[in-house]
């Protein structure tokens, strides 16, 4: 499998982002992604295609004035509107499909700014965003005084550990709801605020950070090369089908390998496999980390290793969590193992 990093929830200037697309693609190249996807709020204007060598693509921010924000992918015309269940039948409709944004932002928050919280029915969502980086960040502003302003500033990884529990539990309420995979990715909610009121502009969280912090990687049986339009396909299929995993840069920016085989065949996530009496579960890692391992969202296994293989005798959803000194590292997407039921009929 081909593995690509590329991050997700990016605004430009046309909404509330500061950059343009030479802007946006020059920091993504140099951060070493080589995908992205520009979600501006109730806008598609934005150009997309290669461009700096990095597939730009367009989606859009459905955002209704205070709550329910939802990343609408695959569309090329903006879809409005405040029911969340007539704009998400809409994205459908015109062959997208979409992530529920920062779904319990504000738990944690520490300041008196209003948190955009995902408050309607999730059932219909076709994907979640699990952990979202610069409203994680949003939440740990303390505006308390001038020294809790600036660690919040200058240390702001250090607050920012993992995707939060309540978040990853409605993701896995959604799973068990339904035989298909709902996928889930990060988002870094990238504006590039600039700040001009004092003697010299001031950026706040410029691109070129911001796609340090989170990524997605994708998983492609076919190379992401040839046109715009091939790759835009590949990219959009391998996040439908939840082919991806969450990357923590920051932690530690390598890829492990994370995968389930049988006697026949391997596969990663967001992809089945049937059951057999040699069905594993293979972890390879570059270094001894915390590995939890869950089953339709209950924790099976909690081990701390570098690379491990472990015997898989249930059918269910499998997916992975691994952290560095309790800093979430990995986060994948399920890997359905389904079982095969013979039945013989007397004669």
């Amino acid at each position: 499998m081909n593995k690509y990093k590329g991050v997700i929830h990016v605004h430009s200037i046309f909404s509330d982002g500061s950059g343009d697309i030479q802007t946006i693609t020059k920091a993504a190249k140099r951060a070493g992604i080589k995908w992205l996807i520009i979600t501006d709020h109730n806008n598609t204007d934005i150009e997309e295609g290669i461009i700096n060598g990095v597939c730009a693509i367009k989606g859009e921010e459905i955002s209704p004035e205070k709550q329910n924000h939802y990343l609408a992918l695959g569309i090329e015309k903006p879809i409005t509107g405040n029911n969340p269940d007539e704009f998400i039948y809409q994205v459908k409709e015109a062959g997208g499909f979409g992530f529920i944004a920062h779904p319990d932002e504000g738990i944690e928050r520490k300041n008196s700014s209003e948190a955009i919280k995902w408050t309607a029915d999730d059932s219909n969502a076709d994907g979640i965003e699990i952990w979202n980086w610069f409203s994680q960040w949003a939440d740990n502003y303390n505006d308390k005084n001038i020294f809790t302003v600036i660690w919040s500033y200058f240390f702001a990884h250090n607050k920012i550990k993992k995707p939060y529990a309540v978040t990853l539990s409605r993701w896995d309420r959604l799973n068990n709801n339904t035989r298909k995979i709902i996928p889930a990715i990060a988002g870094v909610d990238a504006h590039a605020l600039k700040i001009s009121k004092y003697i010299i502009p001031v950026t706040v969280f410029s691109y070129n950070k911001m796609f340090k912090t989170l990524a997605n990687v994708i998983y492609t049986e076919e190379p992401l090369k040839g046109s715009f339009e091939k790759q835009k396909n590949i990219i959009l299929n391998a996040l439908r089908n939840g082919n991806n995993v969450i990357l923590n840069r920051k932690v530690f920016d390598k890829i492990p390998v994370i995968e389930i085989e049988n006697k026949k065949e391997k596969v990663y996530a967001g992809q089945s496999i049937e059951l057999d009496e040699n069905t594993y579960l293979n972890i390879k890692l570059h270094k001894i980390s915390q590995i939890k391992v869950l089953l339709d969202g209950r924790e099976i296994w909690m081990l701390k290793a570098g690379e491990c293989s472990l015997k898989i005798t249930k059918s269910g959803k499998y997916r992975v969590e691994i952290a560095i000194k309790d800093n979430g590292w990995i986060y994948t997407n399920p890997i359905q193992v389904y079982e095969v039921k013979f039945f013989e009929r007397n004669n």
